[in-house]
């Protein structure tokens, strides 16, 4: 039964298949990494970022805020891999199941892209909503 639907609409499915997808990354994220301290560290890494333009001349400070700005991406990518590592194999598996499911409808060759496109349009209309970082 999902197989004819998806063979009847498959651009409907794979927009379907899409925003669950995001939701489900976008809740684990929400929920997983504490969005308090993921805001601090992105407003400290936007002030050392306009600190730096700030002192272009002097090359000492321009290292030691380089430095500074590293440590604080550094943090926020530590703070992004748990949701990954929870995502990681669940996605896989839905990835499996729509690579063979999609390979025999009409948007075979594209659904990757129209999984893309749709996972990031859904991305930025649920940040707001979902009061993420």
């Amino acid at each position: 039964m999902l197989g004819e639907i998806i063979s009847a609409y498959p651009r409907i499915s794979i927009v379907a298949i899409g925003f669950v997808v995001t939701l489900f990354s976008m809740l684990v994220s929400k929920y997983v990494i504490d969005q308090n301290a993921m805001k601090e560290l992105k407003d400290k890494h936007k002030k050392a970022q306009e600190s730096m333009k700030a002192h272009k001349g002097n090359m000492d400070k321009m290292a030691e805020l380089q430095k500074e700005v590293m440590g604080y991406s550094m943090e926020m990518m530590r703070h992004s891999f748990k949701p990954m590592l929870i995502t990681m194999i669940p996605l896989l598996l839905i990835f499996g199941f729509i690579r063979n499911t999609f390979s025999q409808t009409s948007i075979a060759t594209s659904w990757f892209w129209y999984y893309l496109v749709t996972a990031m349009a859904f991305s930025f209309l649920l940040r707001k909503p979902l009061k993420m970082a």
